[in-house]
């Protein structure tokens, strides 16, 4: 008798909900759809050509409501909050490299003896992973942001709060890589609207630091400066194992092998030029990877990377050499998000708190994290000591334990869970609403009016 009525009403409530947003979708009627953004997980029925068809909706009409709603678009403020500063330090140039697709256990005495030797002289992060398992890892780096937002920051032209605060202290900006850049990343999102690209092509590893060595030597350099280098060797490895009987998995393994070395003798180079032209005791050199590489550990069939969120493609060396900070080893989880936070705080005197800013917090933190956040465009992983747990975008999920391994009888947590997809809403809002806090800001009303 009870059960009936009710999933008749929650049945009326499910379609009465999703006509209401057909129809604001329509007309744009925005307190109605705005809240879509409020509930990553909700896809609500939208049926312009339906109603066009049947006469409910008129084309012209509704084209020009487009027009006249542009503004109205899920945006992203970011920052949230204009930049405060405090006292800086001393003044130091920041040099970071990705080596790109270096995973963790790669920086070994080994395969790589003058990065590792260099690592030993540094700060050590050994517990450092990438926020994504593909290039959107350089995205994580710069921005402090997880992957989701890299597509509005691109839409909206959005810049680095990292690289703004560096334009704000004068810093010089020029970037080298090993493809020519090739990713459109770089221009489109990254650098875009800035002078930092070369203007003459580099083809691989050797020519993008010989360009940069050429660069540290001009004018330019005279000022406080910020230089990224990418070095590619790694991203296509040549076939070096001809061994006929090893297996497909021990080939590529040994070839991997061999090409760290080959990426750690670009490394030597690059330490190299900085003691000959003695910047060393003046500049902040930051080693890291976009991401890292699997030998299919988890037994997936999964080689290189883009294809799970397992630690072997996620994890990456991170070592930095600051000048005025003793050489010591952190074992204690850090990100990418991290990165841009820490520069900001401890060298470029900002004193904003960093969740204005950032979905990371400073690498010196020590605290226990709930989780790493990681992911891409489509989907999103949060990694935690236990499990890790993939979201894609229609809301199914799957959990995986500390190796890899599906659990299928386990749900995910749900504090986790909602604190994750917080993180992936914090930064939007909408373009109306910006317009009104900018207007009200300048006019001296800091508090919101009814």
């Amino acid at each position: 008798h009870i059960g009936r009525p009710i999933t008749a009403v929650f049945f009326l409530c499910f379609i009465s909900s999703h006509l209401t947003y057909m129809w604001a979708d329509a007309y744009f009627y925005n307190p109605i759809t705005s809240q879509k953004a409020n509930f990553p997980l909700s896809y609500p029925m939208t049926a312009k050509s339906f109603m066009e068809k049947h006469g409910l909706l008129d084309r012209e009409e509704y084209l020009e409501r487009l027009e006249a709603n542009k503004e109205n678009v899920n945006l992203v403020s970011y920052p949230l909050e204009k930049i405060q500063y405090n006292r800086r330090s001393a003044v130091l140039n920041i040099l970071l490299v990705s080596v790109n697709n270096l995973r963790a256990d790669a920086l070994n005495s080994t395969a790589m003896p003058s990065s590792y030797a260099y690592a030993q002289q540094s700060i050590n992060f050994t517990n450092h992973y990438s926020s994504s398992n593909d290039m959107f890892g350089i995205f994580g780096l710069f921005y402090g942001l997880p992957s989701s937002y890299a597509s509005s920051i691109k839409a909206q032209g959005s810049s680095a709060v990292l690289l703004d605060v560096l334009k704000h202290h004068n810093y010089t900006l020029a970037a080298f890589s090993g493809d020519d850049f090739d990713d459109a990343l770089y221009p489109e999102v990254i650098f875009r609207g800035r002078d930092a690209l070369p203007d003459q092509a580099t083809d691989d590893d050797q020519s993008a630091i010989q360009a940069w060595s050429e660069w540290l030597q001009s004018p330019q350099a005279n000022s406080p400066w910020f230089n990224f280098i990418e070095l590619t060797t790694l991203d296509n490895f040549s076939s070096y194992e001809t061994d006929v009987t090893l297996t497909t998995a021990e080939r590529f393994t040994a070839d991997y092998q061999k090409s760290t070395q080959a990426a750690d003798v670009q490394l030597a180079k690059i330490f190299a030029e900085l003691e000959r032209l003695d910047l060393q005791d003046n500049t902040v050199v930051i080693i890291t990877s976009n991401h890292g590489t699997e030998f299919n550990e988890t037994k997936t069939n999964s080689w290189g990377a883009n294809s799970n969120y397992s630690r072997y493609q996620l994890q990456v060396p991170l070592f930095i050499k600051w000048p005025g900070k003793s050489a010591s080893e952190y074992t204690h989880r850090s990100s990418h998000l991290d990165v841009s936070v820490t520069l900001m705080q401890e060298l470029l005197g900002v004193s904003s708190n960093p969740t204005d800013f950032s979905s990371g917090r400073s690498l010196f933190d020590e605290r226990r994290r709930k989780w790493i956040l990681a992911g891409d465009s489509r989907e999103l992983a949060l990694v935690t000591d236990q499990q890790t747990t993939v979201l894609d975008k229609f809301g199914n999920y799957k959990l995986y334990d500390q190796n890899y391994k599906r659990l299928k009888d386990v749900s995910p947590r749900l504090p986790v869970l909602m604190q994750g997809l917080t993180e992936l809403q914090r930064f939007y809002t909408k373009n109306d609403q910006m317009i009104i806090k900018k207007k009200r800001e300048a006019n001296g009303f800091p508090f919101l009016l009814p």
